[in-house]
């Protein structure tokens, strides 16, 4: 989509603090981070969410999590880390192009959700 700022980003059309680059997925630093590091894995391919993935997604998207801890580990996460796929209005999802957030640092990031 040519109005989509992931697009964008991966197009090079906006600047980003750019994590990594190969033919198929594109990661960067988030512009509002909420840890000590967070950054974001995409596909280039335009897919506006995990619930819009199908079978023709599957090779990116498994690319994507078998290059997250590579990744994490670059960026000094050696302890572990989080990943959040955020999808649709109830996930608050605020871009719809498919994201995978990975977010860490040097102290425990605390519960994923408050429990009721």
């Amino acid at each position: 989509m040519s109005d989509c700022i992931f697009c964008k980003i991966v197009r090079g059309e906006i600047p980003s603090k750019k994590v990594y680059e190969d033919e198929d997925i594109f990661a960067f630093h988030d512009i509002n981070p909420i840890a000590p590091v967070h950054f974001m894995i995409v596909p280039k391919v335009h897919v506006a969410s995990l619930y819009d993935a199908g079978p023709d997604h599957q090779a990116v998207l498994g690319k994507i999590l078998a290059k997250a801890g590579e990744l994490a580990r670059g960026q000094g996460l050696a302890d572990g880390f989080r990943t959040i796929i955020n999808t649709g209005r109830i996930g608050h999802q605020e871009v719809y192009h498919l994201h995978v957030h990975i977010l860490g640092g040097p102290e425990p990031l605390g519960s994923m959700l408050k429990r009721k």
